[in-house]
């Protein structure tokens, strides 16, 4: 019985394990909130808009339990929605807490489906200065959730990101700090690639052929010439996405967001097949960056959704996108040093073909619930 060291080890669990515990609907968009702020002397009026599919989770809106949510099922929970978002959300200056009402409650559509728009007026002790903002929804349910902030003041858009480690912050009205703005659309970026398990599994599928380019597919002599062909495919599917992104954050074009997760799992599909069938022969840079071109439409949804106006948009893309990179490129720092070693065992010739079977049957089920909305396999 052929013993497998603990590199192999590793590595399967690096390619497997992501693959199996990816909830088959979500794999794409993480659970987000977007909260906009606007502040005007001691009077502050808000917008918090909260994943129905969420709110249903914490405090059960589906009251026939028949899986779909109806208006009157949410309009008859507006209390207790209310209630829960505000047990979550603490505003205040430097002389108290901020007295909260909600004013209105709506529903409205994200690129991720239905959302509950709470409209919300907050009356401060003082003209405010500072404003610290306290943000725990979900935390005790989802660790994973972020809240992200807009906040408006005197034409001036600040922008902050909420989760378990920063729950709660003070931002100033006159000097907001954009250096930590920008470092928490960087650490947003960096999670949002290292949880997107179809853009990992898409990445992986490319990767996983980079050690075999020898004749017939024997294994590469140097390192060099491995990490050469991933150079290739990385700096291929990097320009595609940045330029999809920016595109799509700045509105210049608008893609229906099913047909881009759609898409997306299709190309994740077509990356695993061509590792059982050589269906781009040679050709997997140039694939990437086709591919690529939609998987930055995916990744826009985060700042789309936001509503950043250009002057904030244009760092929090900046520092979006280099957060993406930086993501992407420890994946492939890990893997690349790993699968060179492994390149000429039997385990890894296997792993190259089971594991990229199933990552194929994996997007296979993302394919067929994205495009047709169905719920393939139960949470």
């Amino acid at each position: 019985m052929m013993k497998r060291s603990p590199f192999c080890l590793l590595l399967s669990l690096a390619l497997l394990v992501g693959a199996i515990v990816a909830p088959p609907a979500q794999a794409h968009k993480p659970s987000d909130s977007y909260l906009t702020l606007r502040v005007d002397a001691d009077q502050v009026d808000g917008q918090w808009d909260i994943a129905l599919r969420d709110l249903d989770f914490a405090i059960g809106l589906d009251k026939n339990g028949d899986g779909q949510l109806t208006w009157d099922e949410i309009r008859g929970q507006h209390a207790a929605i209310a209630a829960y978002a505000l047990e979550h959300l603490a505003l205040s200056t430097a002389r108290g807490a901020c007295k909260v009402a909600v004013t209105e409650q709506l529903i409205d559509h994200h690129t991720d489906g239905a959302y509950n728009v709470m409209r919300f007026h907050a009356a401060c002790p003082d003209p405010v200065a500072t404003l610290t903002i306290g943000y725990h929804l979900f935390a005790d349910i989802d660790p994973q959730h972020k809240g992200l902030l807009r906040m408006e003041h005197a034409g001036v858009t600040s922008t902050a990101i909420f989760d378990p480690d920063h729950a709660s912050q003070a931002l100033s009205m006159t000097a907001p700090d954009r250096l930590a703005q920008f470092g928490a659309y960087v650490k947003n970026g960096i999670w949002h690639i290292w949880i997107g398990y179809d853009h990992i599994l898409f990445l992986l599928s490319l990767l996983l052929p980079a050690v075999l380019l020898g004749a017939r597919g024997a294994p590469t002599s140097t390192l060099k010439e491995s990490f050469i062909d991933v150079l290739k495919v990385v700096t291929a599917f990097t320009l595609a996405h940045s330029l999809t992104l920016t595109l799509a954050s700045l509105s210049v074009i608008s893609l229906p967001s099913r047909w881009v997760e759609s898409a997306i799992a299709a190309s994740v599909v077509l990356a695993a097949l061509n590792n059982l069938f050589p269906l781009f022969r040679g050709r997997r840079p140039l694939a990437a960056f086709a591919f690529g071109l939609i998987h930055g439409f995916g990744f826009a949804s985060v700042l789309i959704d936001l509503g950043l106006p250009q002057g904030a948009l244009m760092m929090s893309l900046f520092g979006f996108n280099l957060g993406v990179e930086i993501g992407q490129l420890s994946i492939v720092a890990v893997f690349l040093p790993l699968a060179f070693v492994l390149r000429g065992t039997l385990f890894y010739r296997r792993l190259m073909t089971g594991g990229s079977a199933l990552i194929a049957l994996i997007a296979v089920v993302w394919l067929v619930e994205r495009a047709f909305d169905l719920k393939v396999i139960s949470a």
